[in-house]
């Protein structure tokens, strides 16, 4: 009997450290469990318009301490944070939540990456996921709240275009307007999306004061006032978008509450607004009658050419300037070339603009001057050039002949006979040629021959030849180094030509460094007058492909062809994002040093 309860006891023993094993198992698994905090990032939309805005809310499920958010670079915080916390149980099992919530308004568009927040619970640290949201151009019908809604329900933001089928290169212009009803009343406004015309060359219109007007709209007595306006001339033909001005403003909305003598309390709400995206077809120039020669000019206007003297001696020079004035492009084409008699040494020409931008378009003068140098005494005539132009009020092409000139060249050697040889085209142009009973007037007819068998030697052209060839060696020694000099010297003028060429170009733009926006557009100015002039690139070329092409057909190194394609790349991203003035001395440098080199491989 005492056997068997040994037995008993210890197979007792036995199981009740079999339940303790189990009830510390059961033990463990929930306290890993428990252990396993959750905290993440949610957003209310992954992609949203420029005039939307984001809720970013960051969830625990346990009771953390020291939350600390992450950076919103892209982002305006309009509301927030809030903490909630929220507990339950169910089914004897409890629940524990805890959120921080943000509001926020994009400020620019593109990629916006929110990081890491991070959250103490128990001693160690837990961060989030990072989330990605994209944001686009405006949209027509935003998401908004109530308040929201209502306090907008009297403001609109109108683009109006002055013209929706313009021909290629025609000047138009777009204005922006902010009606108000006269119930409502805003606090400010600031821009929130810069529209980007692409597919147009585009210049703002200074408003230097904003004036309040009185108008209609929707057949309703509104006000409103001009906030913007912008000269675009197209840039190539088909449908093209012109995307919405989008605007932050700060309206009063009345509220239910009053002040101590009854008058009704107002709240300032945010409310962004955006005109809607306006579509125009531009038409290509005809061909039917396109002259010969037409480098793209579209307006209205005058030419003529003009020198600065008519009467000088040889070697000296004259300036003769060819110039246009009148209304239309006049930043996108390129002037005529001038033709001199063949006599005339021709530098390249200078170009000048004198041009203001209101909402007509450009208006102003645009001239090349050269400097010409004759060579010989005579009585020249400069023929008429011609300018070729469509006028889109006549949709038809004009063209402009320049008064024939007469330059008297007074003293100085005396030119070569000459004959005048009508050209085959209709303006009957001149050519100076030389006579052909001149053209051989260097051949010797006259011999001084010797004898073939004469062998002395004493007083030959050898003996002296070998006489004098150690005296010669000397000067011939000290003449090789100033040629090896004047190689030298020859490289160093070719260097001051070049910087002084980029100087001449980039004038404007160094001028104009401190000012991110007119700097940019100088330089970008810069860089195509300087393909104009010197590698011929009309205005409707003026694309990376084609300098590009281009510049290797005339071989430029590969160096340099990709520095000045950087350079216009710069241009182009500097319209959109604000630069410092130590990175406008740099680029303004760099433009220099890529003229130059442009120069000599040129």
């Amino acid at each position: 009997m005492p056997k068997r309860l040994k037995v008993k006891n210890q197979k007792l023993e036995k199981t009740g450290r079999m339940k303790q094993m189990l009830f510390l198992l059961i033990l463990l698994c929930g306290l890993s469990a428990s252990a396993q905090v959750s905290f993440t990032a949610e957003t209310s939309r992954s992609k949203l318009g420029i005039n939307e805005r984001l809720k970013v809310e960051f969830i625990v499920d346990a009771d953390g301490d020291n939350f600390r958010p992450p950076s919103f670079n892209g982002l305006r915080l309009i509301g927030g944070p809030q903490q909630k916390i929220s507990q339950s149980y169910v089914n004897g099992k409890s629940t524990f939540q805890k959120s921080y919530t943000y509001f926020f308004q994009p400020e620019k568009r593109g990629k916006i990456t929110i990081g890491q927040a991070e959250i103490t619970v128990e001693g160690q640290v837990y961060k989030t996921s990072p989330v990605d949201v994209e944001v686009t151009a405006a949209v027509d019908q935003p998401n908004q709240s109530k308040a929201v809604a209502e306090a907008g329900s009297g403001i609109h933001l109108v683009a109006e275009v002055s013209r929706s089928k313009p021909y290629l290169n025609e000047g138009i212009y777009v204005v922006y307007k902010l009606f108000l009803s006269p119930t409502v009343n805003i606090r400010n406004w600031r821009p929130l999306d810069d529209p980007k015309f692409e597919g147009f060359w585009s210049q703002n219109i200074n408003i230097d004061q904003l004036e309040l007007k009185e108008g209609e709209f929707g057949g309703q007595p509104y006000r409103y006032v001009e906030l913007r306006k912008t000269v675009l001339y197209p840039q190539k033909t088909g449908e093209l978008k012109i995307e919405p001005l989008s605007l932050s403003v700060s309206v009063e909305v009345p509220t239910d509450r009053r002040d101590f003598f009854g008058r009704r309390l107002y709240d300032v709400v945010e409310k962004n607004f955006s005109a809607n995206t306006k579509t125009i077809t531009v038409k290509p120039l005809p061909e039917e009658g396109k002259p010969e020669g037409f480098s793209g000019a579209v307006g209205e206007f005058d030419f003529k050419v003009k020198v600065n003297r008519n009467e000088l001696d040889a070697q000296t020079s004259f300036e003769l300037t060819s110039e246009v004035t009148g209304r239309g492009n006049l930043k996108l084409f390129n002037l005529p070339r001038i033709q001199m008699p063949s006599s005339f040494e021709v530098y390249e020409p200078e170009r000048n603009e004198s041009i203001r931008t209101n909402s007509l378009g450009m208006r102003g003068r645009l001239s090349e001057t050269y400097t010409v140098v004759p060579e010989f005494k005579g009585d020249y005539v400069i023929q008429p050039n011609s300018f070729s132009y469509f006028n889109p009020r006549t949709e038809s092409y004009e063209t402009l002949k320049s008064q024939p000139i007469t330059i008297n060249v007074n003293s100085g050697p005396q030119r070569p006979q000459e004959a005048s040889v009508p050209s085959s085209e209709d303006n009957a142009t001149s050519k100076n040629v030389i006579s052909s009973k001149t053209s051989f007037n260097y051949i010797k007819l006259n011999t001084n021959l010797k004898s073939k068998d004469q062998t002395e030697f004493f007083q030959s052209p050898l003996y002296w030849t070998l006489f004098f060839l150690p005296f010669l060696s000397i000067p011939m020694m000290l003449i090789f180094g100033k040629v090896k000099n004047r190689g030298v010297d020859q490289h160093q003028a070719q260097l001051k030509r070049a910087n002084k060429l980029a100087r001449r170009y980039l004038s404007e733009a160094k001028k104009n460094i401190g000012d991110s926006k007119q700097f940019y557009e100088s330089l970008e100015r810069a860089l195509h007058n300087y393909m104009k002039a010197r590698l011929k690139i009309q205005t409707l070329d003026m694309q990376k492909d084609k300098i590009k092409e281009k510049l290797h057909e005339k071989g430029v190194s590969s160096e340099t062809t990709a520095a000045f394609l950087k350079l216009l790349e710069s241009c182009e991203l500097a319209r959109y994002t604000p630069s410092v003035t130590e990175d406008m001395q740099n680029d303004y440098q760099k433009a220099a040093r890529v003229i130059s080199e442009l120069d000599k491989e040129v």
